[in-house]
């Protein structure tokens, strides 16, 4: 066989081992937002409150973050395919879970199972899709990440919506359809490359939190806007439904997903403005829009308006998207390959805290005073914090000191 067949051989399987781990990567964030549009009916099934959802949706998170934390560098240790075989068998028992489900422990339990899938299949297949896809092309990986990750997300609410809206069993029917993709994806699994060559021993420790001194400000800037826009996004996805149903009186679960699946289509679409705007132009757009969207959805609120929570939940996730890959480009460009790992799970881990954390506090805050009031009071928080961030962006950076003339000699 010529040099040539071979490495037209070689093309053709790290092509297809591509399509398959974004495949992978796709159905795996599709099951942890599959129940975001049947939380009003898993609260009528099993007779919690709206705190409760909140506290679920936060536990959530806190499986990404310490999935993140814990389990961030297993790829690199025992290879990209097994991890990502790992995170799709947490994903079917999740599923698994949701199926049987009987009370809230077994919600719990399946959301912790999920989080944990999403932590190990978000690093892992970004760098899996990094290595397979021709590194002559390196802002297509990056674009195929993006869309399996937030694509997954956002396609996840509007498949459960719709399916529980139109069919039968709506507790059951959208998990059987997430349960049947991701066998196969693991059947899939078998024709993909391994592209680590060398092994070390499993360590399993909590990774140290570490932002470098050199990019520390644009760092906590980003992280402050992403959050806040994640805090946005985490409110949306666990009390949109109940909004819904509680203020607009309106039943459609197909129209309470697509809140969520704008959100999250926004966010792919605001990680890819990155590439058209400088850093300091991206985040200042990124605080502006925030600023308008959490008014939108404050106004929305008030008035009970959905023509404008559609909107509002557009331009927040807009704004995330920006944010985050305003982010991950500082990180990426300006950190030491030593700190990368260690500043990226920092970000995320701070995203998803920021994501799950304040969902608990709007839960508390609609125990005490309601819906509508609960959603004004976190949209000026969201408004604030973005406004701070864009201030302290539009005063300019102290110019360096002149250099000291030398003496001619």
């Amino acid at each position: 066989m010529s040099d040539a067949s071979r490495a037209g051989g070689a093309t053709s399987r790290s092509t297809s081992g591509a399509v398959r781990v974004a495949f992978a990567f796709w159905i795996t964030l599709v099951g942890t937002t599959v129940p975001t549009p049947l939380y009003p009916l898993y609260e009528l099934e099993f007779g919690f409150s709206s705190l409760t959802v909140t506290v679920v949706y936060a536990l959530y998170a806190l499986g990404v973050v310490v999935g993140l934390l814990v389990f961030g560098r297993l790829s690199d240790q025992i290879g990209r395919r097994p991890v990502i075989l790992i995170a799709l068998l947490l994903s079917v028992a999740a599923v698994a879970v949701f199926l049987a489900a009987v009370d809230l422990a077994m919600i719990i339990v399946g959301r912790i199972l999920a989080g944990l899938s999403a932590a190990l299949i978000i690093g892992t297949a970004t760098a899996a899709l990094a290595e397979l896809i021709d590194p002559r092309h390196p802002k297509r990986a990056a674009t195929v990440s993006i869309f399996a990750n937030l694509g997954g997300l956002a396609t996840g609410t509007l498949l459960s919506g719709i399916v529980s809206d139109v069919a039968p069993e709506p507790l059951r029917l959208p998990w059987v359809i997430v349960l049947i993709l991701a066998v196969i994806a693991i059947i899939a699994l078998r024709g993909v490359p391994e592209t680590v060559r060398e092994r070390s021993p499993v360590t399993v420790r909590l990774q140290r939190l570490h932002v470098p001194a050199t990019i520390r400000g644009a760092f906590v800037r980003s992280a402050l806007t992403a959050g806040a826009g994640f805090a946005a996004l985490g409110v949306l996805t666990s009390v949109s439904g109940l909004f819904l149903g509680m203020v607009l009186h309106e039943t459609s679960h197909t129209l309470a997903a697509l809140v969520v699946f704008v959100a999250f289509t926004g966010a792919a679409f605001g990680q890819l403005l990155t590439r058209v705007l400088s850093s300091r132009a991206a985040l200042a757009s990124a605080c502006a829009s925030l600023v308008v969207g959490a008014g939108l959805l404050a106004f929305s609120m008030w008035m009970a308006l959905l023509a404008t929570l559609i909107i509002s939940a557009a331009i927040i996730g807009v704004a995330s998207g920006v944010a985050v890959g305003d982010g991950i480009a500082t990180i990426t460009m300006k950190t030491e390959p030593q700190h990368r790992a260690e500043a990226v799970s920092t970000f995320f881990a701070i995203l998803f805290a920021m994501l799950g954390v304040p969902a608990v506090g709007v839960g508390l805050l609609i125990q005490t005073i309601g819906l509508r009031p609960a959603g004004e009071i976190f949209s000026a928080v969201v408004a604030v914090l973005a406004l701070v961030v864009l201030l302290s962006l539009l005063r300019r950076d102290p110019a360096p000191p002149a250099p000291t003339a030398k003496p001619a000699a």
